[in-house]
């Protein structure tokens, strides 16, 4: 079967995001590493953009210019452009939430504890507090789990392992090999399923 030049677009976002997982064993110039690091979910950002879904796109572009802050300039400034992202997924969500406030205020408030707890920074509990609003209303919204449910979690997973970094697994490899594949499956399913199921949506209202 042939592939569109959209489905190719996501392909390619997967194969820059998938592929910068080298670079946890090379050494890159900062610039190179940069921009390879925010191409993949700057890729798939472009493709919900392509598909004609500008709101996810938009999450997607802040979670690309968080992944390249992060490098460039520093924690507190890449965690900005993430927490910007969170805030306008949770909105996303939220339109679709069927549960109430109660699990996803659950979910915000455990992320947000359980940041903490890894590593002991106040500023750390209150961007996860956006991180945990993403995932809990992202649970409890329309969108399938095994795509947009599973991809907050491992975005959640993601996280975490960097706040564990700071305290509890400081001298542990296991963040490093971890951080980045769970992270960038996480965004590519959040983008696929959010996408797909508009889509659906999109042909079934036309029947």
């Amino acid at each position: 079967m042939k592939l569109r030049a959209i489905d190719l677009l996501f392909l390619a976002a997967l194969i820059a995001g998938g592929s910068y997982y080298a670079d946890h064993w090379l050494d890159l110039d900062e610039p190179i590493a940069i921009a390879w690091k925010g191409s993949g979910v700057g890729l798939l950002a472009l493709w919900a953009f392509v598909r004609g879904r500008p709101w996810i796109g938009l999450v997607l572009a802040f979670g690309a210019l968080g992944d390249m802050l992060l490098n460039a300039v520093g924690l507190t400034v890449g965690a900005v452009a993430f927490l910007i992202g969170h805030i306008l997924a949770a909105g996303f969500y939220w339109r679709s939430n069927s549960s109430g406030v109660a699990v996803p205020a659950f979910i915000t408030v455990s992320v947000s504890l359980s940041a903490y707890l890894l590593s002991g920074d106040i500023g750390v509990a209150i961007y996860s507090l956006g991180l945990g609003a993403m995932a809990g209303t992202a649970l409890t919204s329309r969108f399938p789990f095994a795509t947009v449910g599973l991809g907050a979690l491992l975005f959640v997973l993601s996280d975490l392992l960097i706040f564990a970094r700071l305290g509890p697994l400081a001298a542990s490899p296991l963040p490093g090999l971890l951080i980045w594949p769970t992270y960038f499956a996480g965004q590519a399913l959040i983008a696929w399923g959010v996408v797909s199921e508009l889509a659906r949506e999109d042909l079934h209202d036309r029947l």
